[in-house]
């Protein structure tokens, strides 16, 4: 299944890319651009960007800095990620300091929850 996105996000998304947080690069450089299973940066879903997306696990991961606790923002990202749970995504949140303080931590539950994502998609399958 393709995933519909908003064209105009598009120009947004590669200005993100180049401009990643130190946490987004670091979890990017040093761990998902090597994972076994494909992640994306900066990809767009319907009227949104996330931070990374594994297509085969169906796993959005977002990296909170602290612009993210503010009542508004509280508000906004949980109707992103409702809105991402009602295309049967799973959405992975970590705070910066998360990938600042415990990043061996951070990885082993992306590993986690991918393997067990695409576990029980096989499953699903037989």
């Amino acid at each position: 299944m393709s995933l519909s996105y908003n064209e105009k996000l598009i120009p947004l998304a590669k200005k993100l890319r180049k401009s990643n947080t130190k946490q987004e690069k670091h979890l990017w450089y040093d761990f998902l651009s090597k994972y076994p299973v494909r992640f994306q940066r900066q990809k767009t879903i319907g009227n949104y960007i996330t931070d990374f997306y594994c297509n085969k696990a169906k796993l959005i991961i977002e990296i909170d800095g602290s612009q993210h606790y503010s009542e508004a923002n509280a508000l906004y990202e949980s109707e992103r990620t409702g809105y991402f749970e009602s295309m049967n995504l799973t959405v992975l949140r970590f705070k910066n300091t998360e990938i600042d303080d415990d990043f061996r931590k951070v990885c082993d539950q992306i590993d986690y929850k991918v393997k067990t994502l695409l576990k029980k998609e096989d499953e699903k399958r037989n």
